[in-house]
């Protein structure tokens, strides 16, 4: 149920991340290696990317695969970026709303996907939409799962939360509402890329003070991909990553008092792929 990968590194054409290596998220649109859920992700692509100076990113999206665009490969060889965040995607409700319902979602200087899929969508959500300010709803690019997921995204980022308690706390909201849902949320300002594992998989590639790369899967064999732990946040820039634990909304015990901010130290990931506790 789609891919999607973030980067931030030196300034390069989009090409030689989103299509040249072996098992690049061009690829993954028809031939995935680690989806667990679906097998062809052509409902819809988009790719942002963020400009020197300018903290809007832009967008290229569009409703069909992406190998069928002939613009695609002119677009991803001459345009050059640090900071990206792309996506693939396999429709839960197939031609849902076209080109608006295709990933990177967008808001100012943010950028937003979601692998995944909201299970009982969309009544399950009914309780977290009547909670919503109207103008909220009234913004839905599109009439999907992903776009309500990022309404809720977007209405804790603009309350002022970080990117990480943003995350978390929508995860936290849905999944307490519709258990079973499958939560990867990507999100990055361009310096920063905040993401989530839970329900399918995600992996990281770092070279600390060079770049970072977030993906579903890794785009080539390479031996310095980890893969993220399933119920975990990720918070990464160029030079660090930090793993969270993220608690479950449905192993709470009610009465033992434990909100948002108990879910364990996190885990930084150092040069060298040593792991070393941040209490």
């Amino acid at each position: 149920m789609c891919r999607h990968l973030a980067c931030l590194g030196p300034e390069s054409p989009l090409r030689e991340l989103l299509v040249a290596p072996p098992y690049s998220l061009f690829r993954q649109s028809w031939a995935p290696r680690a989806q667990r859920h679906g097998t062809v992700n052509a409902d819809g692509f988009g790719v942002g990317w963020y400009a020197p100076g300018d903290p809007v990113p832009a967008r290229y999206r569009r409703a069909g695969p992406v190998w069928a665009d002939p613009s695609f490969a002119d677009l991803t060889r001459v345009v050059r970026s640090g900071a990206v965040l792309a996506a693939v995607r396999d429709a839960t409700g197939a031609g849902a709303d076209g080109e608006a319902a295709a990933a990177p979602f967008a808001s100012g200087r943010w950028l937003f996907s979601h692998n995944g899929a909201v299970t009982g969508w969309p009544a399950s959500m009914a309780p977290s939409a009547a909670a919503l300010p109207p103008a909220r709803l009234l913004e839905l690019e599109a009439r999907t799962d992903s776009a309500f997921v990022w309404a809720l995204v977007l209405h804790r980022l603009r309350a002022g939360e970080e990117a990480g308690q943003a995350l978390a706390g929508a995860v936290r909201e849905v999944s307490g509402a519709a258990p079973g849902s499958r939560l990867n949320l990507l999100l990055t300002d361009g310096e920063v890329i905040t993401a989530t594992a839970w329900g399918d998989t995600l992996w990281y590639l770092a070279e600390p003070g060079r770049r970072t790369v977030v993906a579903s899967e890794p785009y080539d064999d390479g031996p310095h991909w980890r893969e993220v732990p399933d119920r975990t946040l990720l918070a990464a820039t160029r030079a660090d990553v930090l793993l969270t634990p993220l608690e479950d909304p449905a192993d709470e015990d009610p009465a033992d008092g434990r909100g948002d901010d108990d879910r364990g130290p996190p885990v930084a990931v150092a040069e060298g792929d040593v792991l070393s506790q941040r209490r």
